[in-house]
């Protein structure tokens, strides 16, 4: 469904991203897991076109979107929930999903407050009012109105509670047996890995390893170095 080739994104002169190579089979959940700066959210943001690669093939479903505008992404399937969740804080909750939509708007909605209930019952409520775990179903609802092939989470589990992260995977789960493939950037290594169909380790920019989440839990490399083992 998606593959990167020898991806090169700058920030000014700094190079986040050094010729990374991922591929994302459609159903799957694949996993993007490193430290603070590796480049997983630079990843993320140069397959949604905000930023632009400087070299290397971006390739979704077997057309080149590598520098294509990001509204004409969002149009072709690719949608993203950003870090820090980013929503409206002074628009409703329905105003922050409207803001999500591009097609079959009621449809959609229905099957935003049937995975967020908490959403629907307030949906009239300011987005800034909500607690930190309401605030991410918002932000994975606001993308998921769309209607992706593909989802591109970026630290869903960031700041929550852990009964709320375990919520949200459970969700993830939930959307991807519904058809939408995803892949997840995200800090807790072994929850994502357990979710995971595959996953990718970024250091500074490169892909250092890679490989079934079932594997990658058990790697020794990954264990010391992600996991506090």
């Amino acid at each position: 469904m998606l593959k990167l080739n020898g991806i090169h994104t700058f920030y000014g002169p700094i190079e986040a991203l050094r010729g990374i190579n991922i591929e994302v089979k459609q159903g799957e959940i694949v996993s993007l897991i490193g430290n603070n700066g590796a480049g997983k959210s630079t990843t993320l943001m140069t397959i949604s076109g905000i930023l632009k690669p400087q070299a290397g093939d971006i390739v979704f479903e077997g057309e080149g979107i590598g520098g294509m505008p990001p509204h004409r992404i969002v149009e072709m399937g690719i949608s993203q929930v950003p870090e820090g969740r980013r929503i409206f804080p002074r628009l409703t909750i329905k105003e922050n999903l409207e803001m999500g939509a591009y097609t079959k708007f009621k449809v959609q909605l229905d099957k935003i407050f049937e995975l967020f209930p908490v959403l629907k019952e307030r949906q009239k409520q300011l987005g800034g009012t909500l607690s930190g775990g309401e605030q991410q179903m918002l932000a994975i609802g606001r993308a998921l109105m769309s209607n992706p092939k593909l989802l591109l989470l970026d630290e869903p589990s960031l700041g929550l509670a852990p009964i709320i992260v375990s919520k949200i995977f459970r969700t993830i789960k939930d959307i991807n047996r519904e058809g939408v493939t995803v892949l997840l950037v995200e800090q807790n290594a072994r929850a994502a890995l357990k979710l995971s169909n595959k996953g990718y380790v970024l250091e500074t920019g490169k892909i250092v390893l890679e490989g079934k989440g079932e594997y990658l839990l058990i790697n020794e490399q990954l264990k010391k170095a992600y996991l506090g083992e």
